[in-house]
């Protein structure tokens, strides 16, 4: 059985490989020397449907929540909606008033807004043409009341 299983290996090996494998067998003993390349190093990732050449594709958005004097809004809720689906995520800022979504899908356009005590920040667009794998978005909202 492990002869077997030895065979298949060497087998695969030599068909995924261009280049040449010595491969020395008896059938007590597997003695091999074996010149390894990029692409047969590849190979077994690609045979379970992983390609290392394929990176994580997903996009990073942080930033901060500020008032009108660039100070961060700590319990400011930070709106994430993808324009696709519709679907919205939230994002409750700590003390210096960051916020983080991460695995975003390059394709797809999203739209980000803050709201602090019932005041909200202007909308703003991660666009799918922006193809930058962080990026980093300040939200403003005007905590002053207005006066006439």
């Amino acid at each position: 059985m492990k002869n077997a299983i030895v065979e298949i290996a060497v087998g695969l090996l030599v068909m995924l490989s261009p280049i040449a494998l010595s491969v020395f067998y008896t059938p007590t003993a597997v003695f091999s020397t074996t010149v390894v390349s990029p692409s047969v190093l590849a190979a077994p990732a690609q045979l379970f449907g992983r390609d290392p050449k394929k990176e994580d594709k997903t996009r990073l958005l942080t930033g901060k929540v500020l008032d009108g004097s660039d100070s961060p809004l700590p319990n400011a809720v930070v709106y994430l909606t993808n324009t696709h689906t519709r679907s919205v995520r939230t994002y409750i800022v700590g003390t210096d008033g960051s916020y983080r979504f991460p695995a975003l899908q390059p394709s797809i356009d999203y739209e980000v807004y803050a709201q602090y005590n019932n005041h909200k920040s202007g909308t703003k667009t991660v666009s799918q043409f922006d193809d930058r794998a962080q990026v980093y978005i300040s939200l403003k909202v005007n905590t002053k009341a207005e006066t006439k």
